[in-house]
This record gives C-alpha cells, structure tokens and sequence, in this order.
C-alpha cells in the first residue's frame, strides 16, 4: 500500500507541475519494482487529481458554464485534443513500454519549459486560435514524459496571453478532455489485477491532497515568472536518467 500512497502523491504533484505525471509514474514503477498494469493505476489515480481540479476551480468552473464563449472556446480544444488522440493513442501507448525513452522526452519537456524564461509578458485574454493551438499541444502532450500543463500553459504564453490567465484557461477549458482520457483508460484496465480498496482509497486521497497543493503552488510560480524553473528540474531529471537507464 505504501507504493500505491507514493505513486499517488506523485501524480498529484506532477499531474499539475508542468514535469509530465505519466513520465514521472512510468520512472517511478520502473524503480519500486512494481508489476501492476501502469495503465490501470494512472486511470485510478486520475480520479483523484480530477476532483482536486474541480474542487480548485470550482467557482472558474461555474463561471464558465455561464458564459458561451467559454464554452465555444472548450469545446475547440476538447474537439482539437480528442482528434489528435483518437489517431494516434495506440502510438502514445507503446512509449510507456521504455522508460529510457521516457527521460528523452522529460528532457524535451524541460526544453519546452525553459524558453518560457525569454518570452515577453502577455496582456490579452486568449481567443479562437490560441484555443485550437492549445487543443493541438493538449493532444500531442498525451506522449509521456511530456506535461501537458506545461505545453499548454508555454503555448498560450508564447501567444501573448497574460500568465494568470493562461494558467487558469489551460486547466479549465482542459477539464472534458481530461476526464475524457481518464474514461478511456478506464475502459481498457485490467481488472483481474488485484488492488485493495484500503490501498486505492490511500492512493486516491494521496493524488488528491497534493494535487490541491500543486496547483495552489503552480499559481504562485506562474504569477512570479518562474515557470522555467521546472524546465531546469526536467533537463537535470531527464540527463540523470538517461545515464542510469538501459531500456
């Protein structure tokens, strides 16, 4: 049970972090030695940093239900993200398979989040556009190792948008399609893999707590200009793998 607690603090914590949580819990199984399916812990941890999404931007989230072009621009990026998905989810999948290649694409997404230090601050709210190029770094970040708040979030900056609200629009026009990936997991889990409701109810509450405290964190860093900080994190974090990794 201790593993599964583990596992799911990491998924709270790097499921908003900007540093990939299916990279991270791919690493993390890699090293506990565990054999469960990969695919069915993600899903079950999933349900817990879900309600801390919801549960944070609960009142972001009622706001938008009221106002059409929220909606308008949520569904683009649903519509955009689930295409990108539905084509090429099989290829994602096979990448879990290495976690070498995982830290090659940990140490991309450290890439990613290091130009955010160069880039001039944003004042406009985004738009059409930058809601089908976010839909576009959403699907794409399906790959692990790559974090998708960190590929949306550099997306909307790189546009221009301002940093909080590029925070804010990344996670919350996201929610459908988050929930959407957690259904297909779902869909394919293993259930004749045997997990305890003790263990799975610790995990849950584990990827819940700290993924609150994730994204009360992420907002400050945001608002402080460090988001490159976590680019940092990933090249050292990617480098040190790929020199201990053999598959």
């Amino acid at each position: 049970m201790l593993k599964i607690i583990i596992l799911g603090a990491i998924q709270g914590l790097t499921e908003f972090f900007p540093v990939s949580s299916s990279g991270h819990l791919v690493i993390a199984q890699h090293y506990l030695g565990m054999t469960e399916d990969v695919v069915l812990l993600t899903a079950l941890l999933h349900i817990g940093t879900i309600l801390a999404l919801l549960t944070f931007f609960s009142k972001d989230v009622w706001a938008a239900i009221k106002t059409p072009k929220t909606l308008w621009y949520t569904a683009v990026v649903t519509a955009v993200t689930s295409v990108i998905g539905l084509c090429f989810r099989k290829n994602f999948e096979t990448l879990f398979n290495s976690a070498r290649l995982v830290a090659v694409f940990i140490v991309i997404n450290g890439l990613i989040l290091s130009l955010t230090r160069f880039f001039k601050k944003g004042k406009r709210s985004p738009g059409l556009a930058d809601s089908a190029l976010m839909g576009v770094a959403q699907g794409l970040a399906i790959t692990p190792g790559i974090s998708r708040s960190g590929f949306t979030i550099t997306t909307l900056l790189a546009r221009g948008v301002e940093k909080e609200q590029a925070f804010r629009f990344s996670f919350i026009v996201s929610i459908p399609a988050i929930i959407g990936a957690f259904l297909l997991e779902a869909k394919d889990v293993d259930l004749s893999i045997h997990l305890s409701p003790l263990a799975i109810t610790a995990g849950l509450a584990a990827s819940y707590i700290f993924g609150l405290a994730a994204l009360s964190c992420l907002s400050k860093i945001i608002k402080a200009d460090k988001l490159h900080w976590f680019g940092y994190y990933c090249l050292s974090l990617g480098v040190v793998l790929l020199s201990i990794l053999k598959t």
